[in-house]
């Protein structure tokens, strides 16, 4: 279990940028269109302090939420607390504490799917798929400024042309999201670029930013397990 260096450390921080993340809803469109969630079991990998598993609740059968860090386990059964059609769970992506299909929607948001390394995490996702379902994974475009470039910047080991060819090779689309980042004072924004970035970068990524927002770029990674049998 690799510790996440944002949401462990800092989770009233990570709130503040949740809130500030996709303010137009952009991600929220491109999967209700690739993956529609409507009446559906959803489980959400890596769901932190349970921020996304409100939203999916709106209109999802059933929603799990299954988290490694326990200190996020608590918030987020806190968050979900009066939702009855929401329970929480602790567990890796590697060993999901799941029955075999039991999931219409796999959903993980810039959470241990990063490419190369996640096959555990990839196999357990259709393992508790039910056929005909999806997994979904959102992660961050490298490859798009102002933020892909921080990104780079802060872990040079980090390719991103090789993380899209890992999910095309492994049978995923790949659709692009531009979402607007906006905060309610400059004080958040920054905050919130602390804890995502070293000293320096995040620095750099503060002074290049004016006003309350800016872009950042997403891709949506979508794959369907198989109906019936495959000869």
């Amino acid at each position: 279990m690799v510790p996440s260096p944002n949401i462990w450390h800092w989770p009233d921080v990570y709130e503040v940028e949740n809130r500030a993340q996709d303010v137009h809803g952009a991600i929220w469109a491109a999967l209700a269109e690739e993956c529609p969630f409507s009446s559906t079991d959803v489980v959400d990998i890596g769901c932190g302090d349970g921020f996304h598993l409100p939203i999916f609740a709106q209109s999802a059968r059933t929603v799990v939420g299954v988290e490694p860090h326990p200190p996020l386990v608590v918030r987020a059964r806190n968050r979900v607390a009066a939702l009855p059609n929401v329970r929480v769970v602790s567990g890796p992506a590697q060993r999901l504490p799941l029955d075999d299909g039991v999931a219409d929607l796999v959903h993980a948001r810039t959470a241990y799917f990063f490419g190369p390394g996640c096959e555990p995490g990839l196999q357990e996702a259709d393992r508790v798929l039910r056929s005909g379902g999806a997994i979904a994974i959102v992660d961050l475009d490298g490859s798009a400024a102002p933020y892909g470039p921080w990104l780079c910047a802060d872990e040079p080991r980090y390719d991103p042309a090789a993380v899209e060819k890992f999910f095309a090779d492994n049978g995923f689309s790949l659709r692009r999201v531009v979402a607007e980042w906006r905060f309610e004072s400059r004080e958040a924004l920054e905050s919130v670029l602390r804890i995502e970035f070293s000293a320096g970068v995040a620095e750099r990524a503060i002074a290049s930013v004016e006003g309350l927002s800016f872009p950042v770029g997403y891709r949506l990674h979508v794959r369907r397990k198989p109906t019936g049998l495959i000869v």
